[in-house]
């Protein structure tokens, strides 16, 4: 479980710095830029910008 959790931190902060990037909005698609950004992350691929 702390795999998942630690997984969920990351995507967590790097979607902060995303809606940073994008002029601080909320991102209603929040889901399923998490869920892209963990399966990229497992899977070695480019991470969602």
């Amino acid at each position: 479980m702390t795999d998942l959790v630690d997984a969920l931190k990351r995507a967590a902060d790097a979607h902060g710095e995303h809606e940073d990037r994008n002029g601080g909005e909320h991102d209603e698609n929040w889901p399923e830029w998490y869920a892209a950004y963990m399966v990229a992350e497992s899977h070695g691929e480019r991470l969602p910008d």
